[in-house]
């Protein structure tokens, strides 16, 4: 499982900035301006030795009433999630009552603390942590979230105790892929079916099922086979007996899916065609697709729905998620068994997708047609030259090209290479993802240095005037 790491602290001190600088992206809102985040936000970290999963919280500033409250109860879930809580407080202001709360909830909660002392740019290290040792929460580290100082040691010293996870596409290279167990992860909100698909799927009443959101608390990896393949199905859900439901249900662990979606090779997610695509629908797969995982799109309960209802969500499903115009969409009835049948043969078309090989020879005449069929546009008067094309990695299929210019290519066009080299090599269900190599010019940084037709030219000229 991936590590995961929760940033706590009082409002306003930057936890928000220091997740999109580990996640690089933009996806926590920041101002300066306390409170703003009021919900757990997850991330895939991408500053560190080792991958891991970051959480963001909103900030707990003590005594807080109506939706300050709940604030603060989703950031102790996200401690009691976490494997390790980053303490941020602010350096520049110093030590406060609302630091102290903070304190005594993370060594109330948290397995394990690091204290980040953020906002010490161009400030002496040791005078800005002096004053933090009062939370006893261990050597204070003084960082800036904004400017990315110390941030990168802070994460190697969080990580150190963490053992990189194996490649799963790596391991047993030797083992042809069709003898491989098949891990599929089954995601989507809370009450759409997951449990019961999973039942269908498996055969028997294997996971718990209950008509009520949040019944099941965590992952589940259940081993089975169809047709002599082995498969491992990992449902977002633990097994509960049901004389416990009448419990207080959790929220929905998006931990869980983050960590299941990690673990598989192809993701089904599944949609309720009662509810339409919700924004939690869009943001899990969101993270389904920048993982690169091959996806099969399922809607649930469509037994029942009236004609119109039925294009509604079709029309839905293509306005909100015009990002995974590459997955196959299937509609279901998990309940009755409608379709069930087709998603396994779905899931193999997926895999085989996003574990193709493709020779360099075949890319490079495929990009030779799409470049013949619609070139580059000018930049500055010059062309964009893309000179040839070859494999770079599987699940996703990665294709690497070579030229000129790459990184001025604009978005529009390297969609509609993409789009070429999926309908070229039958990439149906995986996501592809380009990489640009740009050739070096060897004359570059260096003036008044002649190009070799130019010296030519010039002892053409230099033998005239002679003559």
């Amino acid at each position: 499982m991936l590590p995961v790491i929760a940033l706590i602290g009082r409002p306003n001190v930057g936890k928000s900035t220091l997740f999109n600088r580990l996640t690089r992206s933009r996806d926590a809102l920041v101002a300066d301006y306390p409170g703003l985040t009021r919900d757990r936000n997850y991330g895939f970290g991408k500053l560190g030795p080792i991958p891991y999963l970051v959480i963001d919280t909103g900030g707990v500033a003590g005594g807080e009433e109506g939706i300050a409250e709940i604030m603060v109860d989703q950031s102790v879930r996200a401690l009691q999630e976490a494997d390790v809580a980053i303490i941020m407080v602010d350096g520049r202001s110093g030590l406060t009552a609302a630091d102290l709360h903070v304190a005594e909830l993370a060594r109330k909660h948290a397995k394990r603390t690091w204290l980040a002392v953020n906002k010490t740019e161009g400030l002496e290290s040791a005078i800005a942590n002096s004053e933090f040792h009062a939370l006893g929460l261990g050597e204070p580290i003084a960082v800036s979230a904004a400017h990315g100082d110390r941030v990168s040691a802070l994460m190697d010293d969080v990580l150190a105790s963490f053992e990189l996870p194996d490649a799963q596409m790596d391991e047993d290279d030797d083992v042809a892929d069709d003898d491989r167990e098949l891990r599929i992860a089954i995601v989507g909100r809370p009450n759409v079916g997951k449990s019961t698909l999973a039942n269908r799927i498996l055969g028997e009443e294997r996971l718990v099922v209950f008509d009520q959101p949040g019944t099941t608390r965590d992952s589940v990896s259940v081993p089975f086979e169809r047709n002599d393949r082995k498969y491992v199905l990992i449902d977002t859900a633990g097994i509960r007996r049901k004389a416990r439901v009448h419990e207080a249900i959790e929220k929905f662990s998006i931990v869980k899916a983050l960590q299941a979606i990690e673990q598989a090779e192809v993701v089904i997610a599944v949609l309720d065609a009662q509810e339409g695509v919700t924004e939690q629908d869009v943001s899990l797969l969101g993270l389904v697709m920048e993982r690169g995982r091959a996806l099969v799109v399922v809607t649930n309960k469509w037994d029942g729905l009236a004609a119109d209802q039925r294009k509604k969500v079709r029309d839905d499903l293509d306005r909100r998620l015009p990002f995974l115009d590459f997955a196959e969409r299937i509609t279901i009835s998990a309940l009755h068994g409608t379709a069930v049948g087709d998603l396994l043969p779905a899931v193999e078309r997926a895999f085989g997708a996003a574990m193709r090989d493709m020779s360099t020879a075949e890319l490079t005449r495929e990009l030779e047609s799409a470049l013949i069929a619609h070139a580059p546009p000018m930049i500055r008067g010059r062309r964009i030259k893309l000179r040839y094309a070859h494999q770079g990695g599987r699940n996703p299929p990665v294709i690497v090209i070579h030229g000129n210019q790459t990184e001025k290519l604009p978005e529009a066009y390297r969609r509609y290479l993409i789009n070429r080299f999926r309908k070229a090599f039958k990439l149906k269900g995986t996501p592809v993802r380009l990489a640009f190599k740009k050739g070096k010019n060897p004359f570059e940084g260096r003036r008044n240095v002649l190009t070799p037709r130019q010296e030519r030219k010039r002892k053409r000229l230099m033998k005239k005037v002679k003559k």
